[in-house]
């Protein structure tokens, strides 16, 4: 068991986590634009329709 905890911890195949957390970053980059864009332009359609129905 031990052999293999080494050789896991040796094997330098596949990404750091360096490049995780890079891609982590502009994932969160992302999707907080997406949901400012998008939450914004939602609350003036919903106001928009409730002022609609509040005059109906």
């Amino acid at each position: 068991m031990t052999d293999f905890a080494k050789l896991f911890w040796r094997n330098e195949e596949g990404q750091d986590i360096a490049e995780y957390a890079v891609m982590l970053a502009v994932i969160l980059v992302l999707v907080i634009g997406a949901v400012r864009l998008i939450g914004g332009n939602a609350n003036n359609v919903f106001s928009q329709v409730a002022s609609q129905v509040g005059t109906q």
